[in-house]
């Protein structure tokens, strides 16, 4: 069995090493076994598929509790399949969202600019299309932006 110093761990994944340590410390990895004599960490290639799976759950904006839900649910395989993908899908459908913020968020800056840049070369017509554009997306960015 391959054992790993918490930097190896941080580094594969893309936890920190204080990430990693608050995540043992409030029971989402480990414990973690430590070295005898050292006292140090000393991760199982089990604990480094486990950080793997926090990272990315975390990358995505899951919480502490639904990561907390994630490992429970993932412990007791198929009889909570249906609450994994639920738990999933909630975080799917809340990605979809702020794609959606986000794509307007980009329309209004790239309108903005194509507007600046028809002024800069002094061409009416252009600045006339960008208003309509920035005119025509404003009330999808009032509300994403309440």
């Amino acid at each position: 069995m391959t054992l790993l110093t918490i930097s190896d761990v941080s580094r594969q994944s893309g936890l920190s090493e204080p990430t990693l340590r608050y995540y043992e410390e409030v029971g989402l990895i480990g414990p973690i076994d430590r070295d005898a004599s050292s006292g140090h960490r000393r991760y199982t290639d089990r604990d480094l598929d486990d950080a793997y799976i926090l990272g990315c759950l975390r990358g995505m904006g899951v919480g502490i509790e639904d990561m907390r839900t994630y490992r429970a649910n993932r412990a007791l395989g198929n009889a909570a399949a249906g609450d994994q993908r639920d738990l999933l899908l909630r975080h799917a459908t809340r990605v979809e969202q702020e794609i959606d913020t986000l794509r307007v968020h980009l329309d209004y800056l790239q309108f903005k600019a194509a507007l600046w840049d028809a002024r800069e070369r002094g061409d009416a017509a252009d600045e006339a299309a960008a208003s309509l554009r920035i005119e025509a997306l404003a009330p999808k960015l009032q509300r994403v932006l309440r």
